[in-house]
């Protein structure tokens, strides 16, 4: 008996859909895409971010974040316009390495001082790929309670190339987020092994986050972390870790000792928290607040900021002029021909850097 050939069909197979009908008037959409491409004016950005709107807020830190020659141009117009209203704040700098809590500890600590009415600004930076370039900007899904929060302002950036993983603009958006109204702002480096020094420069607290037995108590003194420090924290200091944290607070505490008193005349502290139980928090922000009272009263606090002007202005003559140096056609042309010069041995790189600044 011959078997019937059965004919099966894929459930993979594509049907033709129904056709969506225009939900939106093409005049309308015509309209709102007309006003997208209309950008506002200095004057509409700076009155938007001095009346605490986030939106105008958001869009002068695209301008200043921006790389392009026009953008910079209206980024520094709204900063000059903004600084009447900046520097009312305390700028927290907060490190670790990666692992160690930063984002649940400034989500902690960011509640903790929205709940005492203050208005927290939190620039987070994410590492960027040197390969793609790329970067996650994961904090704000991190940041989930921090986020939803209305005195709360976060801003994700990417590390690129700059020092320490700090985002090139990171010191222009303080002054916008002190402009529209946040008197805390914290900044958060990547914390993987790069230079602090960049967010050091830019804040008046450096706080170092750290784990017990981790076995990085001798490794930070190393580094020379610690010698930064205003403070130290060691998170996670909960259930089976409490007293690894404890014997690591003593270990830091004679580490301090080995350090010459601060120009500041603040000696740093070391406490124990934990952000996910969000325990130890509000010491943390005593300890700020006893450490602004000291440097306000010898007055280190206002130096301390003049320096960090004094050195920003040396750091962006430095910029500009490496730019504009590797940005000439006519350098690009001959460092290329240096490059093969030193490559065939026909030249040292000394002599061929002499003859490259001599141009």
């Amino acid at each position: 008996m011959a078997k019937k050939n059965k004919t099966y069909k894929s459930a993979l197979q594509e049907k033709d859909g129904v056709e969506s009908p225009n939900s939106l008037n093409p005049n309308i959409a015509k309209s709102i895409k007309a006003k997208r491409k209309v950008q506002p004016s200095v004057a509409e950005l700076v009155s938007g971010i001095t009346s605490e709107n986030i939106t105008s807020l958001s869009r002068a830190i695209t301008f200043v974040e921006s790389t392009n020659p026009s953008h910079s141009k209206k980024a520094n117009a709204i900063i000059t316009e903004c600084l009447p209203f900046a520097n009312k704040s305390i700028r927290i700098g907060i490190t670790g390495v990666p692992g160690v809590g930063k984002s649940t500890f400034i989500e902690a600590f960011g509640i903790h001082l929205t709940s005492l009415g203050h208005k927290v600004a939190v620039l987070a930076v994410d590492p960027s790929s040197s390969l793609s370039k790329g970067s996650i900007l994961g904090d704000k899904t991190r940041m989930e309670d921090l986020v939803r929060n209305s005195k709360a302002f976060i801003r994700p950036s990417p590390s690129g190339t700059s020092l320490g993983g700090v985002a090139r603009k990171t010191r222009e958006t303080i002054i916008l987020c002190e402009a529209a109204g946040f008197d805390t702002i914290i900044i958060e480096t990547v914390g993987v092994g790069q230079s602090e020094t960049a967010v050091h420069s830019m804040v008046d607290f450096f706080l170092l986050l750290k784990l017990a037995g981790a076995g990085d108590e001798l490794q930070g003194i190393k580094r020379g972390i610690i010698e930064m420090a205003d403070a130290i924290v060691i998170n996670k200091a909960d259930g089976e870790n409490i007293k690894a944290a404890k014997s690591a607070k003593v270990e830091f505490n004679r580490a301090l000792h080995l350090y010459p008193q601060k120009a500041s005349q603040w000696s740093p502290k070391v406490s124990l928290c934990s952000a996910l139980k969000r325990e130890g928090i509000s010491e943390v922000w005593v300890m700020i607040q006893e450490y602004t009272e000291t440097t306000k009263a010898n007055h280190y606090f206002t130096s301390h900021r003049n320096n960090q002007n004094k050195f920003w202005l040396l750091q962006t003559i430095e910029d500009r002029l490496k730019s504009n140096f590797y940005n000439s056609a006519e350098i690009k042309t001959a460092l290329q021909n240096q490059i093969e010069l030193v490559e065939t041995g026909k030249t040292t790189p000394f002599a061929a850097a002499e003859y490259l600044l001599s141009l």
